[in-house]
């Protein structure tokens, strides 16, 4: 018997190439993984592009056996190849770079060509018989790179985008467990990193809740805009290539694939070349950062010291901070968090002169601008559950070391305003730095209020919220 041959042979329009016998990717993908060595970033990194990949394939492939453009043998093994890859089969068929020229067309073909030698192992048939299912005429019928893959990138963008939502709804979720923990604890709030008025930990930390609870919704409507693709296009917006009626039932059945209320782009042109939907959503997910970044800036400097900085809270120690200077504990959970904004926000301006860089009908800088979103998404997706596990969730506080800040800092005096005056209050608040005596004291000292008057002032619930006393000062 004669030995089966370990490599077969394909052909395109630069020539033909051996590849193994065995591979379910072609000549195409061949050479995308050869011309393409540019970064680390390969679509095999990326399952949620590789589902977004196969939902726009399994549509069209549904379409197209609607309209008659497929045997029900081919679409059926092109369904199954699309159902195993999103059940997380054949992703180590995916081997090409994330960032290439062409707008995409080697990752469209590597899909096109997995998809169809899949299906062919599905029919019976070995990978190459392409004359049973071809790549281009069966699997890519009636597409072009320049709608499929936009659509799958919008699809994948989608799908990454729900991933996310709860994670951040987990990090909102524990600082407000925080802000209830430390309700109780008055410290002083600041302004400039100088000495402000009263407040509790416990606002402090809900406040970080509250900024970003606002961007659950603003990273929502940006990602809506992922639900308009440009399926049916094809090449530029006309339509050529593929039937009436195709785009229409291609889109309905993506919809119905994903259970998204997906939705055909109104002006077929201006979509193909539009990329502004990615643009849209690094900037939410960029403001997600700033915030991150702020807050982990503010724990920083909150746990500073421990006894020559704030310290009025603690982070939870997670390794030994120097390797010259023993018992130096740092905190690397912030640290690493604001370096994933840094990265986000460095990857939004990425996107944002890529989609600038469009020209007449099409975008070929869509391959950096989806490399950048996913990988922002994973980035942020880690960074929030890293923050929330091995830092938020172990924060403890300091309230003896915050109360004692707060009776002895000069900023209370601002409490005061409304019952001694300005006048009153500088003065006070002159003598106070000069002296280094407590404002407490020196209003006792000076017969401006009572010590019972004072002491109904500077009562913590009534320095952390609007409120009317009926106090008046001696005159």
């Amino acid at each position: 018997m004669e030995k089966e041959k370990q490599t077969r042979t394909e052909h395109d329009l630069l020539g033909q190439r051996e590849l193994p016998a065995d591979a379910l990717y072609g000549i195409q993908t061949l050479r995308g993984v050869e011309n393409f060595s540019i970064s680390r970033f390969r679509l095999s990194d990326y399952p949620t592009f590789l589902c977004g990949l196969s939902w726009t394939k399994q549509a069209a492939a549904t379409a197209n056996h609607e309209l008659g453009l497929l045997t029900d043998e081919q679409y059926a093994g092109i369904r199954a190849a699309c159902e195993a890859i999103r059940a997380g089969r054949y992703h180590d068929q995916f081997p090409v770079d994330m960032i290439q020229g062409g707008a995409g067309t080697s990752t469209n073909m590597n899909a096109n060509e997995v998809i169809a030698n899949v299906a062919l192992l599905h029919m019976g048939h070995r990978p190459g018989e392409y004359g049973y299912c071809s790549p281009h005429d069966q699997v890519n019928r009636s597409q072009s790179t320049n709608d499929a893959y936009p659509t799958a990138i919008h699809m994948g963008l989608y799908a990454s985008h729900l991933e996310i939502l709860p994670h951040l709804q987990a990090l909102i979720d524990e600082l407000r467990r925080r802000e209830a923990d430390f309700a109780h604890i008055v410290k002083m709030g600041r302004t400039q990193l100088e000495d402000a008025v009263p407040m509790t930990l416990g606002q402090t930390f809900g406040g970080f809740a509250s900024t970003l609870e606002g961007e659950l919704k603003h990273l929502d409507e940006a990602a809506a805009d992922f639900l308009t693709v440009n399926l049916g296009a094809t090449a530029i917006g006309t339509g050529i290539c593929s039937e009436p009626g195709y785009a229409e039932k291609a889109v309905g059945a993506l919809g119905r694939i994903t259970g998204w209320p997906v939705r055909l782009a109104d002006d077929w042109v201006g979509a193909t070349s539009d990329t502004s939907c990615m643009v849209g959503y690094m900037s939410a997910l960029k403001r997600v950062a700033v915030k991150l970044s702020k807050i982990c800036n503010d724990l920083r400097l909150l746990a500073s010291g421990p006894r020559c900085g704030l310290g009025e809270i603690n982070l939870p120690a997670r390794q030994p901070g120097s390797s010259i200077m023993p018992g130096k504990v740092n905190p690397v959970i912030p640290e690493v968090v604001s370096q994933v904004a840094f990265k986000i926000i460095g990857n939004e301006l990425c996107v944002t002169m890529a989609g600038e860089a469009s020209q007449m009908e099409l975008n070929a800088m869509e391959p950096v601008m989806a490399q950048c979103c996913f990988e922002s998404v994973d980035l942020m997706r880690n960074a929030l559950d890293t923050l929330r596990t091995l830092c938020v969730a172990g924060i403890t506080a300091n309230p003896e070391h915050c109360q004692a800040e707060v009776r002895r800092s000069i900023g209370i005096v601002t409490a005061l305003n409304p019952y001694i005056g300005y006048d009153h209050s500088t003065n006070i608040a002159r003598k106070a730095l000069e002296t280094g005596r407590s404002v407490y004291d020196l209003v006792l000292e000076e017969g401006i209020l009572t010590q019972e008057d004072l002491d109904t002032i500077l009562d913590p619930k009534n320095m952390i919220r609007p409120v009317k006393l009926d106090i008046h000062a001696r005159k």
